[in-house]
């Protein structure tokens, strides 16, 4: 019998417009180009004969579990996502896709555009809603001091700026998900 795991918290719905490019690219290729693929393979590899010894079939199959896994996780994700392109009209506020200008008491300034769960590891810059600063920042105005609980202590910060724009000077998304 397996070791009990508690089931994930739930992530948060929302995501921004290229997030859900990403998502969806992701879903397409993984569906129509490399599914295809690895049946093939699985295919040939089992007409070689003996199965329990075939790696190229006990690879194939394994790769296969792991594509319709995450399809199925795309689908399901897909179907429930709200996509997010208003910007608020309170733009001194943060809330969900600003990019907010941070300031420590050591003067260090740091960028942070605020995303959904699903896209804050396609840039550095991008961090998660539900994370703990993400959660402190929303709804803070600028020039509001944030006190946030960290794994080695409390930090505050200053907003400095707050901004929707999505130029691509400020904005690193991505308009294609990246093929192996």
């Amino acid at each position: 019998m397996g070791r009990y795991r508690p089931p994930a918290p739930a992530k948060s719905k929302y995501i921004t417009p290229a997030g859900k490019q990403r998502l969806q690219a992701e879903y397409d290729y993984l569906w129509r180009v490399k599914r295809p693929q690895v049946t093939r393979s699985v295919t040939e590899a089992a007409a070689q004969g003996d199965r329990s010894e075939n790696a190229e079939y006990i690879y194939g199959k394994k790769q296969l579990r792991e594509i319709d896994a995450r399809v199925r996780y795309l689908q399901k994700r897909l179907s429930d996502i709200t996509v997010v392109e208003t910007v608020p009209t309170d733009q001194q506020c943060v809330y969900f896709g600003a990019w907010v200008t941070l300031e420590d008491q050591y003067g260090k300034r740091a960028e942070y555009r605020i995303v959904g769960p699903d896209e804050f590891d396609d840039a550095p810059e991008y961090i998660s809603m539900d994370s703990p600063l993400a959660c402190a920042l929303m709804k803070k105005r600028i020039d509001d001091e944030v006190n946030v609980r960290l794994p080695n202590g409390h930090q505050v910060y200053c907003i400095i700026d707050v901004c929707y724009d999505q130029s691509p000077s400020k904005s690193i998304e991505k308009d294609t998900w990246k093929h192996d």
